[in-house]
């Protein structure tokens, strides 16, 4: 049972606020982001009781999708419901941002009116959504001149302005009533998280792999969808002992997969709708050795006066073809930095001191398989006794690449009749990011 349903701004402005039961105040918004902002570290529990309220929340776009209930009620079932609602909110409002909510604040009001009655959840099925609303999203998209890049002479499309975003679109999926035009694509995302714990020697005591295969479609009406998946695939109690098997320790499908060809051809079968839906989760076999994307090699000395001389070097080990984005290291310190020198590989690296000193962060933005990074940090702390350093914290992504080996190798569909002429376009990503990446030092 949910008692308010409230989205807030990165800076803790209210955009949407909804009172089901009408049992609390106006002001458990402002009791939230204080409770959310006064916690230390970047990342606030999902589960908080503050002010003899009970919170729970996800973080989608620099957003805060949060609601209230009572102590009685499950709190993983409303973190279920609010990544649905982050997920309709997308569908129908092309993007998930402060900008985009604020101007389909109506719309969104609409959507949370049909969703719930009176703090309990009546239905999130985007087809039923689609039929008791009434609202039109309005698209936000802000001005930048690197769109020009794709305007040839006189307007004239270009061959970059037919390669795919780095991400799904950003349009609603849900097309504007009586409207039957627009580009009919689909999305297939093959997304896995990587969990690992390395130690001091480098030897690594933790390795977990999951994954999904999301699945983003703009074709109206229902077209019979068929993608293959890795021959190799063993599931559960299958063989796993072969050479160049792929074993999965646990593996679910959406209810509306079709499984009759996985068993004996690895083939997933399906009819979507409109909309955003994941087929498959699944998580790779621990006893199966995964190749690690970097190696961290720190060396610390304590110099006189306080000064800490920290020189890292970050080997990546994908292959060359490959490269890794949005690399960053952060590295807690045992005390409060009061200044900070640097030396770093290359001009495109930064690094700062974060939350007061008490932590350093090294940004690379891409690093190519093979590559190995080097850094040399020199740091002003109180001249009292060291203290122990670490451990480092490694997020990025590895586009285009699984580490687990799972890829769909084709993806076919049949469009239904009645639909235009020309397949529906197909768009394949395959992309690996640090869930936790933890390197003791």
């Amino acid at each position: 049972m949910i008692s308010q349903l409230f989205i807030l701004s990165s800076k803790g402005d209210r955009l949407v606020y909804r009172n089901f039961r009408g049992d609390g105040g106006d002001d458990v918004t402002d009791a939230f982001y204080r409770a959310v902002t006064s916690l230390p570290g970047d990342q606030a529990p999902v589960f908080m009781a503050r002010e003899g309220q009970h919170f729970v929340h996800v973080r989608h776009g620099g957003l805060y999708v949060g609601a209230t209930t009572t102590a009685d009620t499950s709190p993983f079932v409303l973190v279920e419901f609010l990544n649905r609602l982050v997920t309709l909110l997308r569908e129908h409002c092309g993007t998930l941002s402060e900008k985009s909510v604020s101007v389909n604040v109506a719309l969104v009001q609409e959507l949370l009116g049909e969703m719930v009655d009176f703090g309990y959840v009546q239905t999130t099925a985007t087809e039923v959504l689609r039929s008791a609303t009434h609202g039109e999203p309005e698209t936000t998209k802000a001005f930048s001149l690197l769109d020009l890049r794709s305007v040839g002479l006189f307007g004239a499309e270009t061959q970059q302005s037919r390669v795919a975003p780095g991400s799904v679109t950003n349009r609603p999926v849900l097309p504007p009533r009586g409207e039957q035009g627009g580009r009919r694509e689909v999305f297939v995302d093959v997304v896995e998280r990587l969990t690992v714990v390395i130690a001091a020697n480098g030897t690594p005591l933790k390795v977990d792999v999951q994954g999904e295969i999301r699945l983003k479609s703009f074709v109206p009406g229902a077209c019979e969808l068929r993608m293959g998946l890795t021959e190799e695939l063993s599931v559960g109690t299958e063989e796993q002992c072969g050479y160049g098997r792929l074993p999965l320790a646990a593996v679910a499908f959406h209810s509306s997969v079709d499984l009759e060809e996985f068993e004996q051809e690895r083939v997933l079968r399906v009819t979507p709708g409109p909309g955003e839906v994941t087929l498959m989760r699944y998580q790779l076999a621990e006893d199966v050795a995964v190749p690690l994307p970097f190696r961290l090699l720190p060396s610390v000395e304590w110099e006189p006066a306080g000064r800490l001389r920290i020189h890292l070097k970050l080997r990546c080990d994908l292959p060359p073809k490959n490269h890794a984005i949005n690399v960053v290291l952060q590295l807690p310190l045992p005390r409060e930095a009061s200044s900070l020198a640097q030396e770093l590989s290359s001009p495109e690296q930064t690094a700062e001191l974060q939350g007061g000193g008490r932590s350093l962060r090294w940004a690379i933005p891409r690093c190519q398989g093979g590559a190995q990074l080097g850094a040399v940090f020199r740091v002003q702390l109180p001249p009292t006794p060291p203290l122990g350093l670490g451990p480092a914290a490694l997020t990025f992504e590895l586009p285009a690449l699984t580490v687990s080996g799972l890829r769909l190798r084709w993806l076919r569909l049949s469009a239904p009749p009645g639909a235009p002429p020309g397949p529906p376009q197909r768009w394949v990503r395959h992309l690996t990011h640090s869930d936790s990446y933890v390197v003791r030092l």
